[in-house]
């Protein structure tokens, strides 16, 4: 892929980094150099502080609202087709290093990643300040309409699980295959009272999100052991 110069993405994040390095890491995918040096622990660090800026953003922005509107402000503003379309808007894609012939422009799973590797860089090279000047520049933010009501599969299925008094969902690796830049990761959920379910998908996420939505339906459907 063409690589577009890092001072075109730091016009667009708006900030200049003392650390160069920084940048060029939060834009490396695995399959151009390996785990060690991509973007993967920068990605588990712009988690946390991207999730730290929305619920401070929220708890500010909506003073009336309770702690479960709160939480589907924030888990709408995190979820991976949020980040992804933040990707686009900003043209992640052409920045970030992969191997030769890997397209990710619309592999939202990649994209929603670097963005979150992007913020962790940020936070890192300037502090919280610069992290929450490109949230608030970039994200939807929507405070002014009702809290959205949508949920990913996991919050159903735990929702579902804890009215029916079968506790929390249980998660758990089965196993993983394939190259580190392409794998195949399988896990496991269990919920109380139930054969547990299990799917496949190129990340944690992923296959987490797709074993839960799996077992729910089974649940909703009243298939039995």
């Amino acid at each position: 892929m063409t690589q577009n110069p890092l001072s075109d993405l730091e016009t667009k994040l708006g900030h200049i980094f003392a650390d160069k390095s920084l940048l060029k890491q939060a834009l490396t995918h695995a399959s151009f150099a390996g785990p060690e040096i991509s973007y993967e622990r920068l990605e588990f660090l712009g988690d946390r502080v991207l999730g730290l800026l929305l619920a401070a953003h929220f708890y500010r922005a909506c003073p009336q609202e309770n702690e479960g509107s709160l939480s589907l402000r924030l888990h709408s503003e995190a979820r991976m087709e949020t980040l992804a379309m933040i990707a686009q808007k900003i043209g992640v894609a052409s920045f970030v290093r992969t191997q030769t012939g890997m397209a990710i422009e619309q592999n939202n799973n990649v994209l929603a990643d670097v963005v979150e590797s992007l913020i962790a860089a940020l936070y890192l090279d300037a502090g919280l300040s610069a992290a929450e000047a490109f949230v608030l520049a970039n994200w939807p933010l929507a405070s002014g309409r009702p809290a959205s009501r949508q949920k990913d599969a996991k919050s159903l299925l735990q929702e579902w699980s804890l009215q029916h008094g079968r506790g929390l969902p249980v998660y758990q690796a089965v196993s993983k295959s394939g190259p580190d830049h392409a794998p195949e990761m399988t896990y496991k959920v269990t919920v109380a009272n139930a054969p547990p379910m299990t799917a496949t998908g190129g990340s944690r996420k992923i296959a987490e999100q797709k074993a839960a939505a799996a077992l729910l339906a089974r649940l909703q459907a009243g298939v039995k052991d």
